[in-house]
């Protein structure tokens, strides 16, 4: 059972997305809160999987609090779900801890899939942010242990957001190959997650887009 906390200042978002995820059998919601403190306090006294964070809060942001919540609980992954992807925000949140960022506008299922993804260490990306992240891109170049040319489609796979198991079919690979070689660009990188992996990725022109 993956174990969900949820910290949105609008009740109407809080008990939509409570009465989505109550139905699913592995996920529980264990939590919610309208402000960051409250969270925080919460989260210190109990064991999370996953926490979905909108970044627009009172109080304190969204960015500070995915930094307390990485700071009291590293194992606990993050789900942005905003209204907005501006650029300065997107970056921020992934270099807060963020794992994975959706846009409010996201199919329910689609925050579903997120959360049991997230579970397994894996990011998902809305379609708009993945666009932002390319977006981003620029000539800086940096040393960079040279990728295998397998690596370098897996790594441009992982950039649209795929799971391992969406890389594996399009790749015609395993699963269990597709892992080897995203621990190797995760090595190679000097990264410490997916995410990361798919700035670096971009913003060194380490991809054809």
């Amino acid at each position: 059972m993956i174990k969900v906390y949820l910290i949105d200042d609008h009740p109407f978002v809080l008990q939509g997305l409570k009465s989505f995820l109550e139905i699913k059998e592995e996920i529980k919601v264990i939590g919610s809160a309208k402000r960051g403190t409250i969270a925080i306090q919460e989260i210190e006294d109990t064991t999370i999987d996953v926490a979905i964070v909108d970044l627009h809060l009172p109080e304190m942001d969204g960015i500070e609090i995915i930094k307390k919540i990485k700071k009291i609980s590293p194992i606990t992954e993050i789900i942005v779900l905003s209204s907005f992807c501006k650029d300065q925000e997107i970056i921020s949140a992934i270099d807060a801890g963020a794992l994975s960022y959706l846009m409010k506008d996201s199919p329910p299922d689609k925050l579903a899939e997120a959360i049991i993804a997230a579970n397994k260490g894996e990011a998902t990306l809305h379609h708009r942010i993945s666009k932002k992240l390319m977006q981003q891109a620029t000539t800086k170049k940096e040393v960079i242990e040279p990728l295998t040319p397998r690596e370098k489609e897996v790594l441009a796979e992982l950039t649209t957001g795929k799971s391992n198991k969406k890389i594996a079919e399009a790749l015609f690979i395993s699963e269990r190959t597709v892992k080897t070689h995203v621990s190797n660009i995760l090595r190679k990188l000097d990264v410490q997650d997916r995410t990361q992996a798919a700035i670096k990725a971009i913003d060194n022109n380490l991809i054809e887009r």
